[in-house]
């Protein structure tokens, strides 16, 4: 039984594009659609990967996968996004073994998160994990690691207090709206979007602003619906788009569109229209900025606001590092024995061999051996050898790579 050579087994690698160093237009490059999703595990897989995993949110985009390099999942992202390799050597990221486990847990715990704390990173973790499943790119290595991060994430929330108080893009835009406009609560508000981004922003508008004049459309009016009538909100069609910006002070695109559903042709209005686009990639297109009448944001520009929650939630940074650093250290232990186990299972069945071949010659030589009693004495002392290098394996004076190597050797793996 011919074992993997360990210099080449597979480890975790990232690639990937964020906030931290890529604007909007940018990482709107890189953003993937359900189906871009899709293509990439289809294609990973048929490459041979069977660990892989994507996500692609508001803040960053990336690629997990257990591979002997990184450059089959720079040519899934690229081949399966608007981005350029050129563009993503340049602002994206690629991180392996340890520095790759070690930032998948800063995002899980919401410590690379746009804005401090914020969680929903966790829940699109875990639809990036179903997805994964789903096409059978979902190993044994990711589901554990992504067991681990979702463990330390709860810690992290219940035993410190970096997600206590409401902060979150959707929380930041409302609270921009209610610095920036005088008579909030009189003012009309559209709200073009109403997935879970555009939800949490109606939930916090309704909350904050005490708004009684908010209009929702979205594309598929079933979900807008949906939304009007648990908080009593009119909806318009899409095809009144244009008519309802027209009435509109405030209007809030929360769009999942690839392409800007909003440009400077849309609005007839000469009114003051204060426009926040809280989609990647960008859904208002840059030319509504000519327009004297119109103020945009983006929600880059929105999480800078600093408030007194996010000054509170630095404190708990070092106590969030601690569990991190707690959980990180029990899943390299399960991944430091996953690397040697193949070497262990193939040593088990070398002995196995060695025994059944010594019983049967000394069977041979006597017919009245009792076969079960000798079977199981030899089967007792192979299982206490067996157990004896797996324990000399996690002797941490002893460097792992090299007892393989010897072990393999000896016993010809």
């Amino acid at each position: 039984m011919k074992i993997e050579n360990n210099a080449i087994r597979p480890t975790l690698h990232v690639i990937g594009i964020s906030h931290k160093r890529a604007d909007a237009t940018i990482r709107g490059g890189f953003s993937l659609s359900p189906n871009n999703k899709r293509n990439i595990l289809l294609q990973g897989k048929s490459m041979g990967i069977k660990n892989l995993l994507v996500n692609s949110t508001c803040n960053r985009t990336e690629i997990y996968g257990l591979v002997s390099n990184s450059a089959p999942l720079f040519e899934l992202l690229c081949n399966n996004s608007k981005g350029s390799y050129q563009t993503l050597q340049k602002y994206g990221y690629v991180l392996e073994n340890g520095e790759a486990i070690n930032h998948i847990f800063k995002v899980g715990a919401g410590l690379d998160s746009q804005i401090l704390g914020d969680f929903e990173i966790i829940s699109q973790l875990k639809i990036s994990a179903k997805l994964s499943k789903k096409h059978n790119v979902y190993g044994p290595y990711m589901n554990r690691l992504i067991d681990c991060v979702i463990q330390t994430s709860k810690r992290i929330k219940n035993e410190t207090g970096l997600s206590t108080g409401a902060t979150s893009v959707s929380f930041a835009s409302v609270q921009y709206i209610l610095k920036t406009v005088k008579s909030v609560k009189k003012k009309n508000i559209l709200l073009f979007g109403t997935g879970k981004i555009g939800r949490n922003t109606c939930e916090n508008l309704i909350k904050h602003t005490k708004n009684e004049h908010i209009t929702l459309i979205n594309r598929t009016r079933e979900k807008a619906d949906k939304l009007a009538y648990k908080f009593k909100l009119n909806v318009k069609n899409y095809s009144q788009l244009q008519e309802e910006i027209a009435k509109a002070d405030i209007l809030i695109v929360a769009t999942g569109a690839q392409n800007p559903t909003i440009d400077r042709q849309l609005i007839i209005g000469k009114k003051k229209l204060l426009i926040l686009d809280l989609s990647i990639p960008k859904n208002v297109n840059d030319d509504v900025k000519n327009l004297a009448n119109v103020t945009l944001t983006h929600l880059d520009e929105l999480s800078e606001i600093t408030d007194v929650t996010l000054q509170k939630r630095k404190q708990f940074i070092p106590k969030a590092e601690s569990i991190i650093q707690e959980e990180k250290i029990d899943f390299e232990s399960w991944s430091e024995y996953r690397k040697y186990a193949p070497t262990i299972k193939a040593l088990k069945e070398k002995l196995k061999l060695f025994v059944d071949t010594e019983i049967i010659n000394e069977y041979k030589k006597d017919n009245n051996l009792n076969i079960s009693q000798v079977n199981s004495i030899s089967s007792n002392v192979a299982q206490k050898i067996t157990n004896h290098f797996a324990h000399s394996l996690k002797d941490d004076s002893i460097p792992s790579e090299k007892s393989l190597e010897l072990i393999n050797k000896i016993f010809q793996l």
